[in-house]
Parts: C-alpha cells; sequence; structure tokens
C-alpha cells in the first residue's frame, strides 16, 4: 500500500496538474467526480488539503469514502473531520465552497453503502474499488458527508 509521502506527492501533482489545465483535467478519476477537502489539522490547527473521489452525490450532497485504497490505518482527514467539521470543497476543479462534514453513523453507512458498492466506478465500470478497498481490511471503511452550509 502506498506510504504517507507517496499520497503526498500524489496530492501535489494533482493540484500542479488541475493549476497548469485551468481545472480542466484531472476533475474525475475512474468515473467518478474528484473533489479537493480542506480541512483544519485536528492537533496543528493548519489547513490540510486531500484530493478524493466521491462515488455518490446527492444534488448537493457529496459523499466520500476514508478508504486509503483499504490500508488498515484510517486517513488522517477523517479524523481533522471529526475534530472540526467545517470544511471547505472544490468540486470537480471549481470554486472552494464552505461545507459541513460529519462521519455516517452506523444507520446511515447501512443505507449509504450498499448504494455506494452499487456504483460501477472502476476503471472498466464493471467493479467498484470502494467494495474490493473493503475486501482488504478488517476496519469499517468510513462514509464521510459533505453537506452545503
Amino acid at each position: 500500500m502506498p506510504s504517507n509521502h507517496v499520497y503526498r506527492i500524489m496530492n501535489a501533482v494533482h493540484r500542479w496538474v488541475l493549476r497548469l489545465s485551468g481545472q480542466r483535467l484531472l476533475t474525475s478519476f475512474g468515473h467518478m467526480p474528484v473533489l479537493e477537502l480542506t480541512t483544519i489539522g485536528r492537533k496543528s490547527g493548519k489547513r490540510r488539503s486531500v484530493f478524493l473521489t466521491s462515488p455518490l452525490q446527492d444534488g448537493e450532497v457529496i459523499y466520500v469514502v476514508g478508504s486509503r485504497t483499504g490500508t488498515d490505518v484510517c486517513p488522517g482527514w477523517v479524523f481533522n473531520v471529526q475534530a472540526n467539521p467545517n470544511v471547505e470543497v472544490a468540486y470537480r476543479g471549481g470554486p472552494r465552497k464552505p461545507m459541513v462534514a460529519h462521519v455516517a453513523g452506523p444507520e446511515e453507512r447501512a443505507q449509504l453503502w450498499p448504494r455506494i458498492i452499487s456504483q460501477p466506478v472502476g476503471w472498466t465500470r464493471k467493479k467498484n474499488a470502494y467494495a474490493g478497498y473493503q475486501t482488504r481490511t478488517t476496519r469499517e471503511l468510513p462514509v464521510i458527508v459533505l453537506e452545503p452550509c
């Protein structure tokens, strides 16, 4: 599985390509829209940004999964959201918008997870990456709900 260093490099390259392309390239990945999520670090208090894919959207509500490609380590941005739910989201390379985030509770996740894994979001549109990620780890992958303020 990729290390923290690899994830940081991937985010930096993604940001660089978006900037150079005038927000036209890398706005989707594997048939899913890409967003930049900016949180406040729970320990540092500094702004932290990460690029994520969104397997499901309902109107203005966006769902993301704390998968970290199925590793046993929950991504740090999930803990940041839990500590401070006020986030900014740049959806598909668009302008940053303030949103409120929360980790779906057990009942909400139970309703969302089947919808998320039923989406054909792999490269071939025949398999779902998140379903595969869940099989790689014993932790339950958190679903994060991003709602407009």
